[in-house]
């Protein structure tokens, strides 16, 4: 008899608890401010429970689609991700917020193509270096080629600006080369040359020097460039062991900015205390650990490389805003996958779970 195919339920487990802690979260750090701005204290549980919801049906249709046919599917990814990229530096297209060009709205409904193009790009790479597994160690043939698509995204990304998710891209292809093969010190040269451009680019705009000195010293800076990294010290060294108990955040209370995004994980820490900071911790850990073993168990070179690709995706998201909150990165835009509010981010964190789920029916035990 067929193996019956049944998928991962510690990663299922993993992400529902997840999402479940994310749209709770997202209420209680985001019911004073919704009332506030838009007179409705539920304004942002009900997009996120919209996002969770749809999410889920993306999961499920990842998960029961054959997973092959993404590699069908790859260059129509690509050009639809760049394309969007380019689109949404075009201001007709395009709306922007805060000085930057992130997103495309439509009525209530926003997207940012950054988050399409970090799943497109994983796609690519294990379609690549699956078939081009014998020159993986040449340079012209096995490393250039990627990190000129990765590059390009990058840099498109970077115009928004958006340099957490610029960063993440090219990352995730040193991460993605290694995995396949590629000689490390090739990559090690490649990584020393690009320095001094993100050098320039930091150096270019303001802004950016002005967070890795904050990094630095936020004190330097209590009531300026400091005072977000500050709060979030401040709800998390308040939250104690146990914490203050759920909704009880004070920092939440127009001290910490925009606490329902990048920095909810400071807010839960603040509710939640040491132990559910460490519980959430441990839930991404476990996802990360069954995603890695979906990979090492993959049926073939595709499915392994896409596997790893999609948890090395996850996990340096994670670890980047947690670094971030923490104060243990320089401030970067990234969302914390399943919790921060926001749906493009949502969607395909759900998509990349659905596809390791649905690699997981075919996998070998490990």
């Amino acid at each position: 008899m067929p193996r019956k195919l049944v998928p991962d339920m510690w990663l299922f487990a993993a992400v529902v608890a997840l999402v479940s802690v994310g749209v709770v979260m997202v209420y209680s750090a985001s019911a004073i401010i919704a009332a506030d701005r838009f007179h409705d204290p539920y304004f942002f549980l009900k997009k996120q429970l919209f996002w969770a919801v749809l999410g889920f049906g993306c999961l499920w249709a990842a998960m029961t689609a054959n997973y092959r046919i993404l590699e069908r599917l790859m260059l129509p990814l690509l050009v639809v991700s760049l394309v969007l990229l380019v689109l949404v530096l075009v201001p007709p297209f395009s709306q922007e917020i805060n000085g930057t060009r992130r997103w495309f709205r439509w009525g209530p409904v926003s997207f940012q193509p950054a988050e399409l193009a970090k799943f497109s790009l994983v796609v690519y790479l294990a379609h690549f270096l699956t078939r081009r597994h014998e020159v993986v160690e040449s340079f012209w043939l096995g490393l250039l080629p990627p990190l000129l698509v990765a590059g390009s995204m990058a840099g498109l990304v970077l115009l928004q600006p958006d340099m957490g998710s610029s960063l993440t891209l090219v990352v995730l292809v040193f991460c993605l080369l290694f995995l396949a093969g590629g000689r490390v010190r090739q990559m090690t040269l490649v990584a020393a040359s690009a320095l001094p451009l993100l050098a320039v680019a930091i150096y270019m705009a303001p802004y950016r020097l002005k967070r890795i000195m904050t990094f630095l010293d936020p004190w330097a800076d209590p009531r300026g460039s400091g005072f977000q990294i500050i709060q979030s010290y401040l709800a998390l060294g308040s939250g104690g062991l146990f914490g203050r108990g759920l909704g009880e955040s004070k920092q939440k209370l127009f001290y910490l900015p925009e606490p329902h995004t990048d920095f909810v994980f400071a807010v839960l820490g603040e509710e939640l205390g040491l132990l559910g900071a460490v519980s959430v911790i441990g839930l991404f850990g476990l996802l990360i650990w069954r995603g890695i073993r979906i990979g090492l168990g993959a049926p073939d070179p595709f499915g392994a490389l896409l596997a790893l690709g999609l948890t090395a995706l996850l996990a340096c998201q994670t670890l980047v805003n947690l670094g971030v909150v923490t104060g243990a990165l320089p401030t970067k835009g990234l969302p914390l996958p399943f919790i921060s509010f926001g749906g493009s981010a949502l969607i395909m964190a759900m998509v990349s779970v659905g596809v390791l789920l649905n690699l997981s029916q075919h996998a070998r035990d490990v």
